[in-house]
C-alpha cells in the first residue's frame, strides 16, 4: 500500500539521492508551483544530492537554464539529465548511427542547437534523411500531423530517434497537450522502427546513477506519471513518490486516496508506488 506524506521532508534523509522530474512536479511547462520553490529549500537543508531527470527533448544545460528562469536556484540541483542529454550521448559514443535527420521539433533551430558537436545534419526532405529524428511538436499539433511524412519514412525503413517518450505534458491552467512520445507511438503502429529515449526506459536512468554516484536502493525518483516516472524508477530499483497534481489527478479523487492509487497501478499492470504526495511540498 503506498504511504501518504505530507512533506518529502519526512523521508528525505532515508535517501543519498533525491531526484525530480520536471514537468508536472516543478513547474507546470508556464510557472513553477509555489510549494515546490519552498519544498527545494527544505531539501537544500539535507544531506541528499538532488538532480533533475526530464523526459526532455533538449540537452541538460537548456533545461537547467529553463528551470531557473522560472526562479528556481539552479544550485539547488547537483544533476539534471534529461532524455535528449542521453540522446545525444548515444550519437557522441557511436552507438546510434544515423547521419542525416528529417527533424521534429517544437520550435525552429531546436534540431541544430541539440546536434551542436556532433557530425549530424538535418533536411526537410524525407527521401533526403536516413532517420526521423523527434524532439517535440507545437501545442495544439494534431496526431495525424505528420502522417504523410510518417507514411514515406515508413516505405524507406528510416528509424525514428524519439527524445521525448512523454504521451502528454502539462500547461498552464490544468491543460494538457499530446508530446512527441504520442507522435512515436502512432509510428510504430504504421509499422516503422522506433527507439526511445528516456523514462521509462533504464538507460536514462543508470546514466543518472553514474552521475549522481549513487547505489540504486539509495535514490527517490519524484515523478507524476505512474508510466515515466514510477515504473522506470521501479525497473532501476529505486524508491519512488507519485506526484497527484500531475497528469493522474483526474483518476484520484475519493477520500480513499491509496485505493485509487493501487486501482490505476492495477491498470498500468505494476506496483503501486512506495510514496505519494499532493504537490511536491
Amino acid at each position: 500500500m503506498t504511504q501518504l506524506l505530507d512533506s518529502i521532508g519526512q523521508i528525505a534523509d532515508q535517501f543519498d539521492a533525491i531526484v525530480l522530474d520536471q514537468w508536472g512536479v516543478l513547474h507546470d511547462g508556464s510557472a513553477p508551483y509555489p510549494a515546490a520553490l519552498d519544498a527545494l529549500e527544505i531539501l537544500r537543508n539535507c544531506p541528499a544530492k538532488i538532480g533533475v531527470l526530464s523526459n526532455s527533448g533538449k540537452r541538460a544545460a537548456p533545461n537547467l537554464n529553463r528551470i531557473a528562469s522560472m526562479g528556481f536556484d539552479r544550485t539547488s540541483f547537483d544533476c539534471v539529465m534529461t532524455s535528449g542529454e542521453a540522446l545525444w550521448q548515444s550519437f557522441a559514443s557511436g552507438q546510434a548511427k544515423a547521419r542525416t535527420f528529417f527533424p521534429i521539433v517544437g520550435k525552429p533551430g531546436d534540431a541544430e542547437t541539440w546536434a551542436d558537436g556532433l557530425n549530424l545534419s538535418m533536411t526537410h526532405v524525407v527521401s533526403n534523411a536516413d532517420a526521423i529524428l523527434l524532439m517535440g511538436m507545437p501545442d495544439g499539433t494534431a496526431l495525424d500531423a505528420y502522417d504523410t511524412q510518417f507514411h514515406a519514412a515508413q516505405a524507406k525503413g528510416l528509424p525514428l530517434y524519439c527524445s521525448n517518450p512523454d504521451f502528454t505534458s502539462p500547461r498552464g491552467g490544468g491543460q494538457y497537450v499530446i508530446s512527441p512520445g504520442a507522435l512515436a507511438k502512432r509510428y510504430s503502429d504504421m509499422g516503422g522502427t522506433v527507439h526511445l529515449f528516456g523514462k521509462p526506459h533504464h538507460p536514462i536512468f543508470a546514466a543518472m546513477e553514474t552521475a549522481l554516484g549513487c547505489v540504486p536502493e539509495r535514490i527517490l525518483m519524484v515523478g507524476d506519471s505512474l508510466h515515466h516516472d514510477i515504473l522506470g524508477a521501479q525497473i532501476a530499483g529505486w524508491a519512488n513518490l507519485l506526484i497527484r497534481i500531475g497528469i493522474h489527478a483526474p483518476d484520484i479523487h475519493s477520500n480513499a486516496i491509496s485505493n485509487d492509487i493501487a486501482a490505476l497501478a492495477k491498470a498500468n499492470t505494476m506496483p503501486p508506488p512506495d510514496f505519494s504526495l499532493a504537490d511536491l511540498r
